[in-house]
């Protein structure tokens, strides 16, 4: 467990003292600079906001190189959660830890997560002790729906954007994962995106720019626009 406790990744933005926080989950096989890549597109919209994409703690057992956050080699539903589960305390550590870095409170905390990264969002920021503001889980999964509603513990918005297309993670994941967190009284809102495989397109990108400035920076949002994530 010390491994999972020592998460580090790449930065952009404020070293300290932001008025925001986004952290980026990435995918199975990638790193933590894959979805900084974000950060400069995001920023303009996001004034004093600090963004961090940490390494998940384990060498991908798949593939030669990149890391995972658990394995997907065995997908029965109890090994997937046994595996989120492990990685759970130390993925808080490093949420804390950044957050105490700039002085911030959970509700100015969004996570974005791609695939493997979406689903420890899920699974983690939905029994954290403190609500965050936001998250975003684009192309992933809600691992073992039916145990949430024992387990959870803050209802933070969600916006759920899949392509139809992927044939990665099964596109059936955003309507359960939808179902499962209406269910349990979580605010959702959930976009498919037709003709998209495994990935984030600018339509994706632009829905998450839009649900980041309404839940981190209400005052910014123009007169009159309507954000996805209510």
């Amino acid at each position: 467990m010390s491994e999972v406790m020592e998460l580090e990744g790449p930065r952009h933005g404020p070293a300290e003292k932001a008025r925001a926080l986004v952290v980026f989950l990435h995918g199975l096989g990638a790193d933590g600079n894959d979805l900084i890549s974000l950060a400069p597109l995001l920023e303009p919209l996001l004034p004093d906001t600090a963004f961090v994409s940490p390494h998940a703690p384990f060498p991908c057992d798949m593939a030669p190189m990149g890391r995972q956050w658990f394995s997907l080699q065995d997908r029965d539903p109890d090994v997937l959660l046994a595996g989120v589960r492990a990685v759970e305390p130390g993925l808080n550590t490093f949420l804390d830890a950044e957050l105490a870095r700039h002085g911030l409170s959970d509700d100015r905390l969004a996570v974005v997560g791609f695939s493997q990264g979406t689903m420890t969002a899920l699974h983690t920021l939905l029994r954290r002790p403190r609500s965050c503001a936001l998250i975003v889980g684009f192309s992933g999964a809600l691992l073992k729906p039916e145990v949430l509603g024992e387990e959870i513990v803050s209802r933070p918005p969600v916006l759920l954007v899949h392509g139809d297309a992927d044939p990665v993670v099964p596109f059936e994941a955003l309507a359960a994962a939808e179902q499962a967190l209406d269910l349990n009284g979580v605010p959702v809102a959930a976009y498919p995106r037709p003709g998209l495989q495994h990935g984030i397109d600018q339509e994706g990108l632009q829905l998450c720019a839009a649900a980041l400035m309404q839940h981190l920076f209400p005052d910014a949002v123009p007169s009159g626009a309507e954000p996805p994530a209510k």
